[in-house]
């Protein structure tokens, strides 16, 4: 097979731009990178920050930059002293560079073979395992924080989106009883994940309601949604020494603290050795994924300020190809 010289990618050329549908070079892996043919790429909320310019301040940023950051596809060349992968190897995993301009929403993306990738069994779609890397990670890595135990009731506050379905089996997988927050379309799944009670903020209250239902307080919160104004409100429906992690650091941890109570502003370490884990959970079965959508690739862009605004239901999925994707 030839190879090709440029690509169909969703770019911005500027933090606040908008994205578009533009042709760039097809990358080439240098030494110690992979090139890989993307098949399925999830977006994710971090997506927006990189937008809105989250990292200016961190690092350079390459323009025009290419968004994304998880992908699931094919490896189709590898740079010089590459041995973790081999053209042909299905692979998920984790793409953006801002510093290079790089991303995963793209038909072709690079990577480090030391970055945080996994190579994908042949049973496992594609779609699926472009949802794992960041949302899977961090959900895994953020009911860690809570030090929930067998037999705890841990409240997960934004339960619905790809984030906080992943933290529901999670927590349920340790022995917890999980409180989610769900509306009437999504409680009867997040039952099946595992939660044992949902609380429908549009019936009242969330706080007020698990106060209600568990008056002597609750062991743990992870809360994936509520801003600094109210995060002291909702840990008030922890018992004493009780723990709340927050994934978007909204917490005042010393007033946390002074309450007899633990704060914990959250940031996620990813690892390929997790994220192994998580490809060999989804191929088994015993980890879900919901895709809420499927969008074409040429449509990606169009489709940036609806996908910004929504309220998430599962994964996102942006398909780089024409046809059926997400399958092996």
């Amino acid at each position: 097979m030839g190879t090709v010289d440029t690509m169909r990618a969703v770019t911005i050329s500027d933090f606040g731009a908008r994205p578009e549908l533009t042709e760039q070079p097809v990358p080439d892996p240098g030494p110690g990178e992979i090139l890989v043919r993307v098949e399925a790429a999830a977006v994710n909320p971090f997506d927006w920050k990189v937008v809105d310019g989250a990292l200016k301040d961190v690092v350079p940023h390459g323009f025009p930059l290419v968004l994304g950051n998880d992908a699931a596809g094919v490896v189709e060349r590898i740079g010089a002293e590459v041995t973790r992968f081999a053209p042909g190897d299905r692979v998920c995993g984790q793409f953006m560079s801002v510093r290079h301009g790089r991303g995963a929403c793209a038909e072709f993306a690079v990577a480090a073979e030391t970055g945080f990738l996994a190579v994908l069994p042949p049973d496992l779609p594609f779609a699926v395992a472009a949802s794992l890397p960041t949302a899977g990670m961090s959900a895994y890595n953020a009911v860690r924080a809570t030090e929930v135990e067998s037999g705890q009731t841990i409240l997960i506050n934004g339960a619905t989106g790809g984030v906080g379905q992943f933290a529901v089996q999670f927590a349920a997988e340790r022995g917890a009883r999980v409180i989610a927050t769900a509306g009437p379309d999504l409680a009867e799944y997040l039952r099946e994940l595992g939660a044992v009670e949902t609380v429908d903020r549009a019936r009242g209250d969330t706080v007020e309601q698990v106060r209600a239902a568990h008056p002597d307080g609750i062991d743990a919160i992870l809360d994936l949604v509520t801003g600094p104004a109210d995060s002291d409100r909702v840990a008030g429906v922890l018992r004493k020494g009780g723990i709340v992690v927050s994934t978007i650091g909204a917490l005042d941890v010393d007033a946390i603290d002074a309450r007899g109570l633990r704060g914990v502003n959250f940031s996620n370490k990813s690892s390929a050795e997790l994220l192994a884990t998580l490809v060999s959970l989804a191929s088994a079965g015993k980890l879900r994924v919901r895709i809420d959508a499927e969008i074409p690739l040429r449509e990606a862009a169009a489709a940036a300020p609806a996908l910004r605004t929504a309220r998430s239901r599962g994964k996102t999925i942006i398909l780089p190809g024409a046809g059926t994707q997400g399958q092996p």
